[in-house]
């Protein structure tokens, strides 16, 4: 699975720390030291306000994502992905007649599929779990038929659910109490939340929904509710199937997402320099 976000996950909203430190968003911490290098981890040594949030978990390690919903991996654990989810509360929008809207999303880290959207002129816990859930249930519908999730997240030679990484804000909704249930009951579902005030931590969250702002809401007349959901979800149908991503090597998440593309390997032809005549 990927990332998510609230406003339903699309906006503004980040998981308490299990018992190893998780590895965070490929961004940076805001700090001057890189996420997302390969083979470099965070030194939590220096600062004791760094050391307090690497012991209570939301101070992560730097490495790369793995695959599909890999956020990184368990420190202590190298060979196994930790899959990673990125849900932000967007801040709202306001329709001509309809009233003013809030999105929820969640997003994947690594291919950077975006997941159906909850809009609701709310943006509360159940707003935040209603949004998971619409990820967890686009996610389901992308496994090949007759695999289940739980299957799909199970380590082929010990059979441990290696949960996905649900990356959220530290927004009301995420500590709530209800969201907390919601999570311990999910075992698809690992939750960690970023510092505070660091959106840049929530990158690929983040990005995206500016994205959407700019490049669509902005520029179109939205007078109702049906209008809103209409133009977003015809963007989130390009930025998935149509536009390539640079950050993908010009590849497009759903491909990648599906294993049909590798991140790494640009899809267009290199151009071949011919002997002279």
């Amino acid at each position: 699975m990927a990332a998510a976000g609230t406003a339903g996950i699309a906006g503004g909203d980040h998981r308490p720390g299990g018992k190893a430190r998780r590895v965070g968003p490929p961004e940076g911490l805001g700090d001057g030291l890189p996420l997302g290098t390969p083979g470099v981890d965070v030194d939590h040594g220096a600062d004791p306000r760094r050391r307090r949030a690497a012991a209570q978990g939301r101070l992560p390690a730097a490495t790369t994502p793995a695959g599909p919903g890999a956020q990184g991996r368990v420190r202590g654990h190298a060979d196994r992905a930790e899959h990673g989810l990125a849900v932000r509360l967007l801040a709202s929008h306001e329709t001509t007649s309809g009233g003013t809207w809030r999105v929820a999303g969640i997003a994947d880290y690594w291919s950077k599929y975006e997941f159906g959207w909850h809009w609701s002129p709310t943006a509360n816990q159940h707003d935040a779990i209603a949004a998971v859930q619409l990820a967890l249930t686009e996610t389901a519908s992308l496994l090949p038929d007759g695999v289940d999730l739980l299957e799909h997240l199970a380590d082929t030679v010990t059979g441990e659910v290696v949960p996905i990484t649900l990356v959220t804000d530290n927004g009301g909704p995420f500590r709530s109490a209800k969201f907390a249930a919601f999570i311990e009951a999910t075992p698809e579902l690992d939750h960690v939340r970023t510092r505070v005030r660091t959106p840049g931590q929530n990158g690929v969250r983040e990005r995206a929904f500016q994205s959407l702002k700019y490049e669509r809401l902005y520029r179109e007349q939205i007078d109702d509710i049906h209008d809103l959901v209409d133009h977003s979800e015809d963007f989130r149908s390009e930025f998935n199937t149509t536009r390539p991503h640079e950050a993908l090597s010009w590849n497009r998440p759903r491909e990648v997402h599906l294993g049909l593309a590798d991140p790494g390997t640009p899809n267009f032809p290199e151009a071949e320099n011919l002997p002279e005549p």
